[in-house]
Formats: structure tokens, sequence, C-alpha cells
């Protein structure tokens, strides 16, 4: 039950809001510091892994309500909502500053606008159409900031740009296949999923055991820990609570201080920060704005959990 509107929401929900913005905006900065001691592929399994593992007590007992023709989906959910993305920012991360990943993930509801016309037949405006462009004028910004200002391309930042996709046919799927679930069962039930093939893989297919052994590993381990289960499982729970307290309108609006909280970090973390990457910033808020106009109440607007 909403107990506010988003027009009068109660302090508390701001401070909760506040809080979930540092949590996911931090997330970069903590994929960061897991890649001291531990690889890409590490740290994307190591923070599904432990995510799953955390919520398992509170997910088992919905298990019961899922139905057959649930369970596929929900593993579907689980695939492009959280395993594929987890791989692919820690990727992208080996190549890019944690404040421009921070501020590319905010093409999230863009990628979940353009997935819905293209695939699910969702309708557009022209104003969302200009976001588009927008928000595409501000990555471009973004992923080619120099010192001098001179033109050079990150190809890493691809894989940022694929993992909003995959957000994007996420929130798609919730929206238009498993809408009689609830929130906390379709993320958590996906989560879990997701997790088991991310555990088996982390301890099996890498050399994970080992590299805790080095001198660095503890800070490592500590980070990628805390982006699982405080990131990633506790920002859930909060999402949620949010949600409850208020709805997603104003629950949709950390999707713009996720990117200027991971950016500050960035820069704290002493990452250089030039005018195009303001700019970029920019674009792709204006951008984000325009784009999520229509349908606020829906899901193009609630971030995903890097959430």
């Amino acid at each position: 039950m909403t107990h506010s509107t988003s027009e009068n929401p109660p302090l508390k929900a701001w401070l909760l809001l506040g809080l979930l913005a540092l949590i996911w905006g931090s997330s970069f900065l903590l994929i960061k510091k897991g890649l001291i001691a531990f690889t890409a592929l590490e740290v994307g399994a190591l923070r599904i892994a432990s995510a799953g593992i955390v919520l398992t007590p509170l997910i088992l007992p919905k298990l019961r309500q899922i139905s057959r023709k649930h369970w596929l989906k929900l593993a579907c959910v689980g695939l492009v909502g959280s395993f594929i993305p987890a791989f692919m920012f820690a990727i992208a991360q080996t190549q890019l500053q944690s404040g421009v990943t921070g501020v590319l993930n905010a093409l999230t509801p863009i990628s979940t606008l353009v997935i819905g016309v293209l695939l699910f037949s969702q309708s557009a405006r022209w104003a969302q159409w200009v976001g588009i462009v927008i928000g595409l004028v501000g990555t471009v910004l973004l992923i080619t900031a120099t010192a001098n200002g001179s033109f050079t391309f990150n190809s890493y930042a691809l894989l940022v740009m694929l993992a909003t996709v995959c957000y994007g046919i996420n929130l798609n799927l919730i929206k238009h296949k498993i809408a009689d679930l609830k929130p906390l069962t379709i993320t958590g039930v996906s989560l879990l999923m997701a997790s088991i093939p991310a555990a088996i893989f982390l301890f099996l297919g890498t050399d994970f055991l080992a590299h805790t052994q080095r001198p660095d590993a503890p800070l490592s381990l500590t980070a990628v820990l805390v982006l699982g289960i405080v990131g990633t499982a506790g920002a859930l729970i909060i999402f949620n609570y949010v949600v409850q307290l208020t709805n997603t309108v104003f629950t949709s609006s950390v999707t713009y201080l996720i990117p200027i909280v991971a950016m500050m970090l960035g820069v704290l973390d002493g990452e250089p920060f030039f005018l195009q990457h303001g700019l970029g910033m920019l674009a792709i808020l204006i951008g984000v704005w325009f784009a999520n106009r229509r349908g606020r109440s829906g899901l193009a607007g609630i971030p995903q959990k890097n959430k």
C-alpha cells in the first residue's frame, strides 16, 4: 500500500532515497576496488553469488507462490537483469573510470524505451525520441573525453551500453510478461537463480581462492562483498520499501542521483574530470528526463541494481 504521494513524501522516504543513491552510486567505485586483487570475471561472479546467498532466507518462502509458467521467465530476468550486467560492468571497468561507468548506467531508461518500442510494441512520443538523441550525444561526449579535447573512442564503453540494453530487456520482460508477481519476488527469486551458476563458476571456473591469498585481497574481497550484499541485496529491500512509502514516480528519481554520486566518488578517488565529462553527464540526464516523461509510474524509470 502507498502511504504517501510523490508530491509530499515523508522525511524518511527522502533519507532512504539519499541512502539508495549513495549505495548504488558507490557501486562503481566498489567494482574498481574489487578489480585490484580479482579478475573481472571473479568480481562479477562473487557479486551475484553473495547477493543471492544473502537473499535466500527472504526469498525461500516466496518460492511456493510461483507457478510453473513463471520459472523460465524468472530465469531470463535473472540472466539479463543480474548475471550478464554484473560481468559486463566489471569487464568494462578494467578500462573505464568508475565515474564514467556510473554516468553511462543512467542510459537504462533510454534503453528500456528503445527495447519497448522495438520488441514489445510500445509507443513513443516525439519528445522521447528527442531524449534518446540527446542521451546518445551525451554518451559520445562522455566516452571520448580527453584532457585536450581530442577525439578518442573507448570501446569498453560499449559493454556498459550492452548492460543497459540488458536492463532494458529485463524491465520490459517484467512489465509485459510477469507483472502479476510482486517486485521483491521477481528480483529476489531471479537473483537467487542467477547466483547458483555464478557460485559454481566462481569456485570451479576461476582462480578466486588462490587470489584471496594476495596481500591486497582483503580490501578487494570486502569491496565486492559490500557490493553484492549491500549494493544489490540490501538496496533491493530499501528500494521496495521506498516504493511502499511513496510510489515508483518518486523512487525512480534516484536514476538522476546515481551518476552524480558515482562521478563525485570517482573524482575523490583521483579520477580526472574534464569539461566533456560534465557536458556528457548533463546531456545524458536531460535525455533521460525527456525519455522518461511518459509512463513515469511504469518500469522505465526504475533503475537497475548496479546497481
